[in-house]
């Protein structure tokens, strides 16, 4: 079938095509990411050299609020992002890397015990499975076993966009969070486009429009994607680009939340605590919301309700809005067509 060949197409071109990051022949899994935090930084330090250089992704997908949390690395590669989060979740939390290749795979699980050394750990928090992320169930996950999903720059891979995110929903924990960057394109990529085998391998074949992003994660029953970073793509390879011509391309981070649908959801009025590690000061939710520790803001109902119902709730403090808030008031919502470019309409 096509999909099948759509697989073996993707497991080719990053088992024997890729050996390192420098092979890449594009910018896009290189896209400049914004500032560390020193507790990242110090994380990354602490993965093998030898799983940082058989890593393609762009940049890094952390979401914030990560202790005790059950993560699912969705096209985890040769596992460096799996195991930076291994060291943030804690003992008591877990990890699990899925991806096809068999030989990322293989050097990821070759490091298991070099990290869990390294962290200092007991018992392994962190395991890694052959598997396709549009078929989790083949792979032996079970419903509602994850309180975060990740995906870096691999969704554009699959044949089944439908299906990555459907599974992904499945796996999740009420309240639970897909958190991802990916790649969209400005136009319906032609087939030309589409089939190329290094524009496909390097992310940009498969990129999808924005639009079906958001209807794609609201029919499988998330609730609207939120934009959290934006960032045009430079392409730097002059064969390339005369194939793509006039094509643009973004990387974007966004975060889906599997909300219970309880009742009609009401504006509210928040409180950040100021105690997620690393975000002490202020927590940057999404292009529309950052929250300083101790100050009061009004939300919308939909924020409202993603905040009382995921691993937030705790950071919080949430009362029903009575008015204006005194301290501060619901922000105009960013429009997603601007912060993609202005292109992207």
């Amino acid at each position: 079938s096509r999909a099948l060949r759509d697989q073996e197409r993707r497991s080719d071109y990053y088992g024997k095509d890729l050996q390192k990051s420098e092979d890449l022949q594009t910018n896009t899994c290189v896209t400049l990411a914004r500032p560390l935090p020193t507790f990242i930084k110090e994380a990354l330090k602490c993965v093998h050299d030898d799983v940082v250089s058989r890593y393609y992704g762009c940049g890094l997908v952390i979401p914030q609020c990560l202790e005790t949390c059950w993560i699912l690395g969705l096209g985890s590669g040769s596992g460096r992002d799996c195991y930076m989060l291994s060291k943030l979740v804690g003992e008591k939390g877990h990890v699990t890397g899925i991806d096809m290749t068999d030989a990322q795979v293989e050097v990821a699980k070759k490091h298991i015990d070099y990290h869990m050394k390294k962290f200092g750990y007991q018992v392994p928090n962190v395991d890694f499975i052959h598997g396709y992320m549009e078929k989790l169930g083949d792979a032996g996950l079970k419903d509602e076993s994850y309180d975060i999903v990740i995906s870096n720059c691999v969704i554009n891979l699959s044949p089944d966009k439908r299906a990555v995110l459907q599974e992904a929903y499945r796996v999740l924990k009420a309240g639970g969070e897909m958190y991802f960057s990916d790649v969209y394109a400005s136009c319906d990529l032609p087939e030309d486009i589409r089939k190329h085998r290094v524009l496909w391998g390097e992310c940009l074949g498969g990129a999808l429009w924005w639009k079906d992003l958001y209807r794609i994660a609201e029919e499988v029953g998330f609730c609207p994607p939120r934009l959290v970073t934006a960032s045009r793509i430079t392409i730097n390879n002059k064969e390339l680009e005369s194939v793509i011509g006039d094509c643009q391309f973004v990387s974007a981070t966004f975060r889906l939340f599997k909300v219970p649908r309880k009742g009609a959801a009401e504006r509210c009025q928040v409180i950040y605590n100021g105690r997620v590690t690393g975000h002490e000061e202020e927590l940057e939710f999404d292009a529309n919301f950052t929250f300083k520790e101790g100050e009061v803001v009004e939300v919308d109902a939909e924020t409202a309700a993603i905040l009382r119902s995921s691993r937030f709730a705790e950071e919080f403090l949430i009362r029903l809005a009575a008015g204006r808030a005194p301290g501060g008031c619901c922000p105009a919502k960013v429009k997603v067509s601007d912060k993609l470019g202005g292109c992207y309409t």
